[in-house]
């Protein structure tokens, strides 16, 4: 995906980016490739490539919230910054929080932050499950973009998002992912609200957002440590 195609497919997400927003995703990206030339960042080098697998395909999120109406988003294992920074950059006002426990990723975040000269971002290298410590139910809005399962990642983001707010996972295929996690999701206070099945552009790959919307509040056992979510999967006594 080239640079113009790049924009003219975000239009039709809805997204009019005027030429400083643009600005910015190009020097992101171009920095994202220089310092994967030194640290491993992301496994995707080409900078068409990144385009579409990373700055597009963080954008579809628009298609489950408005971001005009929310004020606070934590983007759950960020790594190098997606969808997290992609978001900040095209919604400026939003207070985007960044959470990664890997030390040179973390790094390579703030250094983007101070080269963009954003504003109202926050760095964290913690892990979700001892973040959400102090950090629970405040954010209107968390995602996840990761190749753990459903049950998992509710587990892990739920706990952090406020009543009336929303989870949104972003996944490849979920097959029969979803029916096996609805009843972690029902513990941990959430009602999935849709699924948004879609292709990206070029390459026609299916990506799927998952909108849970937070009814009630978790309990407060949950999360558990990684290692008891990944061993003992949630489920309804």
């Amino acid at each position: 995906m080239k640079t113009d195609e790049l924009f003219l497919e975000l239009q039709k997400l809805g997204l009019n980016l005027d030429d400083n927003k643009k600005g910015q995703i190009e020097k992101f990206c171009d920095f994202l490739i220089e310092a994967n030339n030194k640290t491993n960042l992301t496994a995707i080098k080409n900078k068409e490539k990144i385009y579409l697998k990373h700055v597009y395909d963080s954008l579809t999120l628009a298609k489950a919230i408005d971001f005009k109406a929310i004020e606070t988003f934590l983007d759950v294992g960020t790594g190098a910054g997606v969808p997290g920074m992609v978001i900040k950059i095209c919604f400026p006002d939003i207070e985007v929080t960044l959470i990664e426990a890997n030390n040179k990723k973390c790094e390579f975040l703030k250094i983007a932050v101070e080269k963009l000269k954003l504003k109202k971002i926050n760095i964290i290298q913690e892990r979700a499950e001892d973040y959400v410590k102090e950090n629970r139910e405040i954010f209107d809005v968390v995602t996840a973009r990761a190749v753990a399962n459903m049950s998992v990642l509710s587990e892990l983001c739920l706990p952090f998002v406020k009543i009336g707010g929303n989870f949104i996972a972003m996944k490849s295929h979920i097959d029969e992912e979803l029916e096996g996690a609805k009843e972690a999701i029902e513990l941990l206070g959430g009602d999935t609200k849709e699924v948004i099945t879609l292709k990206l552009p070029v390459e026609k790959s299916i990506r799927t957002l998952i909108n849970i919307k937070k009814i009630k509040k978790t309990p407060l056992k949950f999360p558990r440590r990684y290692d008891r979510i990944l061993k003992y999967p949630l489920k309804k006594n």
